[in-house]
């Protein structure tokens, strides 16, 4: 059964207002713990959708996995058992939560590689503004190399999904959704929000806010793993392309405009009777 951990009306108006919140302690020792050895299970054992997002020139290494938790046994306690469906709850105003897919991004001591300016949700196969995502280090993450947002960028626009490193559109058809706004050259009209992170702590945010990281110094690694919950509103989106990351066989059994109703995204929230 889900922890219950209550959140203040003052941090749920921030996620609705800027998209993006920090959370301080939100996983006990026991769990933080479990989290760090389901993050190395799942490094011995990367999966098929496992890819490595740094050039080969790189000093570190840039490694992302995604959607393992049904064969990692840490992630599913995590997942499942922690407070993090009942805060999914509060932050969306939401009375159901659905588990929506893990992700793993670990980077080496000295990784350049920087994650560029982007949103997650066009990548996806779901609408519905009812939706968060948590970013959770189980190393310290200093300011300099944490995950930065645009405050109030989830209202409302959808700027185009490009691949990280080379900057094709694969999600949308060139041209169909907006182009992304300078964010480094104009910081006044698109203000960032960061924080620095130790272990246990959490930074929620939603599915279309912008958000950007740099790499890492050269005796730093982070290792963050990324839980991702729908609401009430989410529904199937078949895209054109391949999504990231894909779910296979959906297509044939959720139809488009329908409700998450499958077993890839089982309900985690209300907790079941027992």
């Amino acid at each position: 059964m889900a922890r219950e951990h209550a959140l203040d009306c003052a941090t749920v108006q921030a996620y609705a207002r800027d998209g993006a919140v920090v959370l301080r302690g939100v996983l006990t020792p026991a769990e933080l713990k479990r989290l760090e050895e389901g993050i190395e299970h799942n490094l011995a054992h990367l999966s098929p959708l496992a890819l490595v997002a740094s050039e080969p020139d790189d000093p570190g290494r840039f490694v992302e996995d995604f959607c393992t938790w049904a064969d990692n046994p840490a992630y599913d306690d995590v997942l499942r058992h922690s407070a993090l469906p009942h805060l999914s709850a509060q932050l969306m105003g939401s009375r159901s939560v659905r588990l929506y897919h893990d992700h793993l991004l670990v980077k080496e001591p000295g990784t350049r590689q920087p994650t560029p300016w982007h949103q997650d949700q066009p990548y996806y196969n779901v609408d519905g503004a009812q939706n968060v995502s948590f970013w959770i280090p189980v190393d310290p993450v200093p300011l300099e190399s944490t995950l930065r947002f645009v405050a109030g960028s989830h209202h409302g626009t959808w700027y185009m999904p490009r691949t990280f490193r080379d900057q094709q559109a694969r999600w949308f058809p060139e041209g169909t959704l907006a182009e992304l706004p300078p964010v480094e050259q104009e910081p006044q009209r698109y203000p960032q929000l960061a924080w620095a992170l130790e272990p246990g702590d959490c930074v929620a945010f939603h599915m279309l806010a912008l958000h950007a990281s740099s790499g890492t110094g050269p005796g730093a690694r982070r290792r963050v793993f990324s839980a991702r919950y729908l609401g009430d509103d989410s529904v199937h989106a078949p895209r054109r392309w391949r999504t990231s990351p894909p779910f296979p066989g959906v297509e044939a059994r959720l139809p488009a405009g329908t409700a998450m109703d499958d077993p890839l995204f089982p309900v985690v929230w209300p907790p079941a009777p027992t």
